[in-house]
This record gives structure tokens, sequence and C-alpha cells, in this order.
């Protein structure tokens, strides 16, 4: 079901085996999350295999890159920037920097049973909406997503420890790692984030052991090598043109942060990624 207005979209699918490659049909601004309601789902994004188990939710943006997805059944919500904007509206849903434009991998969270019928009504109401034709339909679509999304962050902030920190302390976390998200290939260093959020590196260190064994720096080098990866895998750019593409003067050492992260040169990592292709 698909509701367009202009160019806000809001689509939501009962996806299976025959019709799992909409998931792939991703355009420019989507955002989606997938809801496994069967007793397992595999998919692959950025090369990496997820195993979802019965009512784990996964949340997608448009840079994500889905290799490939085994589906019983599941639900999908998918939306674009300009029926909702999770960014401008952040103060209405707290997702951004946690379940989109975050720099901490491919978000899941794990529905409880306490929790299910919470989305199980979210869901019903927004498929009851999409036959509703009237000028107050887009509102009462957003209020559900809304809700949805606000369902989610609650759980994802009780995993990931975030519910330790008091609310000022909790958007310093968001913030940088949408910060991160964004300057990823321009900024390296913790200061530069510190300085973003007007805090001194040491700060933010010390906030990042409240909940998490990755320091900020970690949570840098992780995200520049999601985008290396991802080039390497996916496009037809050199070696060379990607280390300058995420901020790098000199292959040599693109080279050298990339083999202490993967083990090997970024040549070597194309190549074995190639070597089954050429048997």
């Amino acid at each position: 079901m698909v509701y367009e207005n202009s160019n806000e979209i809001l689509s939501l699918y009962e996806l299976d085996a025959s019709n799992s490659d909409l998931v792939c049909n991703v355009r420019d601004t989507d955002m989606t999350f997938i809801w496994n309601v069967a007793e397992r789902m595999d998919i692959t994004i950025d090369k990496v295999p997820f195993r979802l188990s019965k009512n784990q939710i996964v949340f997608l943006t448009e840079f994500h890159r889905i290799d490939d997805i085994e589906i019983e059944s599941a639900r999908m919500v998918r939306f674009n920037q300009p029926f909702y904007c999770v960014v401008n509206h952040d103060n209405e849903v707290g997702s951004k920097g946690l379940l989109f434009f975050g720099a901490t991998g491919v978000p899941v969270i794990t529905v409880d049973k306490s929790s299910v019928r919470d989305f199980e009504l979210s869901w019903e109401m927004m498929i009851s909406e999409m036959g509703k034709n009237d000028i107050l339909q887009q509102d009462m679509l957003q209020a559900m997503l809304k809700r949805m999304l606000i369902l989610s962050v609650r759980i994802l902030r009780r995993s990931n420890n975030l519910s330790k920190l008091d609310k000022t302390q909790s958007e310093i976390v968001r913030e940088f790692n949408y910060l991160v998200d964004k300057h990823f290939a321009t900024h390296h260093n913790v200061a530069f984030y510190a300085s973003q959020l007007n805090k001194s590196p040491k700060t933010l260190s010390n906030l990042f052991s409240l909940v998490s064994t990755r320091t900020p720096l970690n949570i840098i080098h992780d995200r520049i090598m999601i985008h290396a990866r991802r080039q390497i895998n996916y496009s037809n750019l050199s070696i060379k043109e990607i280390a300058y593409e995420l901020g790098y003067d000199d292959i040599q050492t693109f080279s050298r942060f990339f083999k202490s992260k993967e083990g090997v040169s970024p040549g070597h990592y194309r190549e074995r990624l190639q070597q089954p292709m050429l048997q």
C-alpha cells in the first residue's frame, strides 16, 4: 500500500518470499524499517549477514546496500524525506543518530512480548488510514509513523545503555553519532566533534565510557571503514580515489589505516572479493 502526495511517499508492505525484491527498490532519501514477524529472516547488508529472529526490526537508509534477503513473513515501512524528515523533526521522535544516520552500524531492535501489541496497533492503524482519503490523512499517517519510531527509540535506548544517562548526556551521544556520520570523510579526529559539541575530547571519552567499550575515536574509525568497504565492494573507484574521497592525502596512509582495521590492504581486500567470480 502506498500513500503518495506530490513527492511525499509512505509505503507499507507485507513481505514474503514472492515479493522480497521490493526491499531493494530504494529511492533517494528513503528510510526503511523491516519488521520480521516469522521465526527468522536472513538479510545481507553491505556484505555483512544478519539473522533476525521473530519481532526484530532492522533500520536502513538509502545508503545501505542490500545484497541478499530471505523472508518468510515481514512487514516493511518505507518513507522518504519529504513525507517525514527525521533530522528536521528530531525533537519529535529523537531517532537521529540512533535509528537513522548514526555511526555505529546497522541498528536492530528486539521487540519484547510486552511491546509487540503496541507495534501491532500502530501497523493496523496505518493500514486502516491508507484506505482513507481526506485532508487529515497525511497527518494521521505521520502520527502513526512517529509512534512506531518513538517505540523503537525507547527499545534501542534501553538496549545500548543510553537509558543510564540523563537527557543532556544522551543527546550529546546521539549528536556525536550524527555528526560523525555527516563529517567522517573530512574530519578524522575527536577534537573536531568535541568542538562542535562545545565539549573537550576527554569529556566525550568519559561520557562514552559510561555506555560502551567503544571510544569516540573507535566510532569515527569504524564509520570510515564502513564507507571504505562499501566503495571497494560496490564502486569502480580506484583505491587512490577512495582514499582521496575519505580525506586521505596519500594512498599509503589510507592503506596502513585500512590494513590495521581489516587485516589486509584495500587492494587485497578487493582482490579477495573478486576471487570467487574468477573461479
